[in-house]
């Protein structure tokens, strides 16, 4: 194994325990603490959750190519999650707020440091996976190892 492959392997796995510890935090949020979540917030799962399964089983099979569709993924769901954080933070967006079922998109759980909150995390989550899947399609693309 080439040091190029190895460097892919790895972004391959960090993209994967980043999708991990994002589901992971999603159900500790509404299993643990009880939190219920908006359907905005179902809609990031949705997005999200299939990615430790098609991530981890890329990884085990060295399938590189499966960042195409993770990356897929993680601008929806990230689109998602900024116009939630939005909705959640600019004033004038919560009042033209969609009604979102039972729980209301703009409340927040929690507000850490002023900033930080559920979408927030998710919107990280997704940042991240995006960015090392970017970067696994360029190295692939430019070593011609898979």
């Amino acid at each position: 194994m080439n040091r190029k492959e190895k460097m892919v392997e790895n972004l391959l796995l960090g993209a994967w325990g980043t999708a991990l510890i994002a589901t992971l935090g999603s159900l500790y949020f509404s299993e643990v603490m009880k939190f219920i979540p908006c359907d905005l917030c179902w809609f990031q799962r949705i997005f999200m959750y299939p990615q430790v399964i098609l991530l981890g089983l890329a990884a085990i099979r060295k399938e590189y190519s499966m960042a195409r569709y993770s990356l897929a993924l993680s601008v929806i769901g990230g689109t998602i999650s900024l116009y939630h954080y939005l909705i959640q933070k600019v004033p004038l967006l919560q009042e033209h707020a969609i009604t979102c079922g039972r729980v209301p998109c703009t409340g927040q759980y929690i507000n850490w440091l002023g900033f930080i909150t559920i979408p927030f995390l998710a919107l990280t989550a997704f940042s991240i996976i995006s960015l090392l899947s970017t970067f696994i399609i360029r190295t692939v693309k430019e070593g011609n190892f898979n």
